[in-house]
């Protein structure tokens, strides 16, 4: 048995009897009270967010879980068709498991697959990528004083704010995590 020591980010554990894994913990030691560990963790079957406060020391239960790097290949109803890279094996991932982060993928990617046995149960795109700017308005010359920003639509269909300065056909890198607008790639 592993204790509250041992939970870092991507862990997964039983919780409520649930598969979770966590999002997000820290360790906090308030005044004269005792040390606690505060994580959010995410119910790998519904989705929901949940925090919880763990004692210092508290037992948890980690599970383990195979990650294997997969390509995205095509969208087929409501999952996506990936490809493992090693084998070249083809496997149907809920897109539910991607979450926003969905917008931003398109085919030819390499992502980061969790699974559990035989079942997928977390899915991560990459922390970047590039996309091409499809539709954005024009910018308004000498309107750089201040940091202004428009929507652009992305090849993926995605809509991002980007900086006034950014036009029609370039390439720019967007963080896949929160859909924030980066840099323009070169």
């Amino acid at each position: 048995m592993a204790n509250t020591s041992d939970l870092s980010k991507g862990v997964f554990i039983r919780f409520n009897n649930e598969l979770v894994v966590v999002t997000e913990v820290e360790h906090r030691t308030p005044g004269n009270l005792r040390a606690f560990y505060q994580a959010k963790m995410r119910n790998v079957k519904t989705g929901k967010f949940v925090e919880y406060r763990f004692r210092s020391g508290e037992e948890v239960t980690l599970v383990r879980v195979d990650v294997k790097e997969m390509q995205y290949l095509y969208k087929e109803n409501e999952s996506l068709v990936l490809m493992d890279n090693e084998t070249y094996e083809q496997v149907n991932v809920p897109e539910i498991l991607f979450g926003d982060s969905l917008m931003f993928l398109k085919e030819g990617m390499n992502v980061k697959v969790s699974f559990d046995d035989t079942t997928a149960v977390y899915a991560e795109p990459p922390n970047t990528v590039e996309l091409e700017i499809a539709y954005t308005e024009p910018g308004i010359r000498g309107d750089t004083a201040t940091k202004t920003l428009k929507k652009a639509t992305m090849e993926t269909g995605a809509i991002v704010n980007v900086p006034l300065f950014v036009e029609i056909g370039e390439r720019i890198k967007i963080d896949a995590r929160t859909g924030e607008y980066m840099e323009r790639v070169k």
